[in-house]
């Protein structure tokens, strides 16, 4: 029996819908401005270049109906919506769901400005809300969309991505190892914006469980 200084921790999972299992996640990598008219409104050129990446810890996912906590140091929480596709064995697409990038934008823009990494403002506690996965994919040019206290904020297509989901994976692979477990957020559309303590959240993809949550004041 291995005798532990510090105990591992269960390993962060996602339920399955109309399903009793699990998927454990080994670790998300997230697609930067993968719309076009998100990356004009984030200041870049909105044409088509490589797909870039970040990452959270999987541990960042926040699941099961529970309601994120604003986050410490920041004066400029985002919402972003986005597809989010979950591997299987040899790294191919098992399931499919809907989960919201949390960004700290002031610290984002401030990395940006002095030309440093996005590790504070994109992997953080509780940064990646996630709703439940199914096994079936969505349509090709599923509507995805975001409301805020019942207003709607972000609406467009997954056909309006610049890179798809193929697409996204073949860039990954020439990166990384993709094995079961991991989780890739796929970018997000045009309307990102603030959050605030107390704010209702609803993501929904075309064919997929929805998902929502409640902003918690710390």
């Amino acid at each position: 029996m291995t005798d532990w200084l510090i105990a591992p921790r269960p390993a962060p999972s996602l339920p399955l819908d109309n399903d009793v299992r699990r998927f454990a996640v080994r670790r998300i990598v997230c697609v930067g401005q993968n719309y076009a008219a998100h990356a004009r409104e984030m200041g870049a050129a909105g044409d088509k270049p490589d797909p870039f990446f970040f990452t959270k810890p999987a541990d960042a996912v926040v699941v099961d109906g529970a309601d994120p906590v604003y986050p410490l140091a920041t004066a400029n929480l985002h919402y972003e919506v986005e597809l989010v596709v979950a591997l299987g064995e040899g790294g191919t697409p098992v399931a499919w769901g809907v989960g919201v990038d949390l960004t700290r934008r002031d610290l984002q823009s401030a990395a940006k400005s002095a030309g440093r990494p996005w590790d504070a403002a994109k992997a953080f506690d509780q940064s990646a809300p996630c709703g439940a996965l199914s096994l079936t994919p969505p349509p090709a040019n599923a509507a995805i969309r975001l409301k805020v206290n019942g207003e709607v904020r972000q609406n467009s297509h997954l056909g309006d991505m610049l890179w798809d989901v193929d697409g996204i994976l073949g860039k990954a692979a020439q990166l990384w190892d993709l094995q079961a477990g991991d989780l890739f957020f796929t970018g997000t559309p045009e309307g990102v914006g603030p959050l605030n303590a107390g704010d209702y959240v609803e993501a929904e993809i075309e064919g997929l469980p929805s998902l929502s949550f409640k902003v918690m004041a710390r």
